[in-house]
């Protein structure tokens, strides 16, 4: 299926772009998501009838998602768990931990942004995320997990 991307996608294109999907993908994710609409005459012409609004919105996340990478860089999370002796979490530290840590310091990220150096953190010690706020803009952090005072 053809589809005219309406937000720039790091593995398709960028907004304007007329890129050719698997229809699954298409009508199953991009289309419902409004990430993309089937690229017909009318809906061409349409998309650029309203190019200068749709770049103005895709600016503006930029904007904003630089703001937030500015204000994340060099911060150090520190994520308490319950351990072991020998320094083993019972459990395991997730993006979903990291997200909802990060959303008790004021950021609403998402945990499908958060991509760790390891799937699951299952010891004490410092580790590095990468957070995808755009396409164009992501940032480190590091996570520093400890053993947590009962």
């Amino acid at each position: 299926m053809e589809i005219i991307l309406l937000e720039k996608i790091s593995t398709l294109g960028n907004l304007g772009d007329i890129v050719r999907v698997k229809d699954g993908y298409a009508r199953n994710f991009l289309i419902p998501k409004k990430i993309a609409r089937r690229a017909t005459k009318k809906a061409i012409q349409e998309f650029e009838n309203k190019r200068i609004e749709l770049e103005k919105i895709q600016l503006e996340k930029f904007n904003n998602a630089t703001n937030i990478s500015n204000k994340l860089s060099g911060l150090k999370l520190l994520i308490p768990q319950k351990t072991s002796v020998d320094g083993r979490l019972f459990g395991s530290v997730s993006s979903i931990d990291v997200s909802e840590h990060l959303k008790k310091l004021g950021f609403d990220i998402n945990k499908s942004q958060i991509i760790l150096s390891v799937d699951h953190i299952k010891t004490i010690g410092e580790f590095v995320a990468n957070i995808r706020l755009h396409p164009d803009v992501s940032v480190e952090i590091t996570l520093v997990v400890s053993k947590q005072d009962s």
